[in-house]
């Protein structure tokens, strides 16, 4: 069974096709929204062991990660308060916070909410990971790198491929294709479903002119994914390149029936298969 589309909309949001997004429309990629990284302590959350404090901070933590991923940041931001005065110690609720302040365009109170957590745990690879997408989105790209590959350095980390794709992202970023195609092929060796990976590996391959290994990806994201307009125009071009007209007939057909308002569909119409 396709999984919905709200898993591949990520692609959209991280090449600027939508705007800041969260869990809601994507999954928890770019900012990593967690709130049980195994580096924040060997108490895990819901044992025995787990603070009465720690519990109540972490299920309002819990509350703001789920108001956040649904864009109602002031109430995150409320619930991430009450959990700091409940349990001032608890590094991701500084993670998520910077998330939500970077999310309204406050970068300063973003920074210090990073920094904070940090201090507390300075190896959690949430923290860092989170981090990193920051640094990214603020121009600091080689920085991010950094961070990215301190996330990684945790063995317990539970999503690898998350700080994986970013650094590719990132690369992409900055023209250093080397280092973007091999973390984004170790995000899919990670985890060959993630669908941020797959695209970005699609469209690097497809601008070097690689089309054969760009099908490879493409059609895996749509078979995988149901389509969006970003992943339909990304298997049309190539289709396009590799002279399948059938197939780019297929995918445009689908394209223009199924998001004839998207600005993929306009493309299309204008035929800047570039684009």
């Amino acid at each position: 069974m396709k999984a919905s589309v709200a898993a591949v909309a990520v692609v959209a949001s991280l090449l600027g096709l939508a705007g800041c997004a969260t869990e809601g429309a994507m999954p928890a990629t770019d900012g990593a929204l967690s709130t049980t990284s195994a580096a924040t302590g060997a108490v895990l959350p819901g044992s025995p062991e787990e603070s009465d404090e720690r519990r109540r901070a972490r299920i309002r933590l819990e509350l703001a990660a789920s108001y956040y991923q649904q864009g109602n940041f002031k109430v995150a931001l409320d619930e991430l308060r009450q959990a700091m005065e409940i349990d001032p110690g608890y590094a991701p609720v500084y993670g998520v916070l910077g998330l939500v302040y970077n999310d309204l365009g406050e970068r300063d109170r973003a920074e210090d909410a990073f920094q904070r957590g940090l201090r507390l745990a300075p190896n959690d690879a949430d923290l860092n990971n989170s981090y990193g997408w920051f640094l990214c989105q603020t121009g600091r790209e080689r920085a991010s790198l950094e961070r990215f590959a301190r996330a990684l350095n945790d063995p317990l980390y539970r999503t690898p491929a998350k700080p994986l794709h970013n650094a590719g992202i990132c690369a992409l970023r900055i023209g250093d294709e080397e280092t973007a195609e091999r973390n984004l092929q170790r995000a899919f060796q990670v985890d060959p479903s993630n669908a941020v990976a797959m695209y970005h590996l699609a469209e690097l391959y497809l601008k070097r002119a690689e089309a054969n290994r760009s099908r490879f990806y493409s059609q895996r994201l749509l078979s995988t994914y149901e389509p969006t307009p970003q992943t339909l125009w990304l298997a049309l071009r190539v289709e396009h390149a590799l002279g399948h007209v059938d197939a780019e007939k297929s995918l445009a057909a689908q394209l223009q029936r199924r998001f004839p308002d998207s600005p993929e569909a306009a493309l299309l119409a204008q035929g800047r298969f570039g684009g």
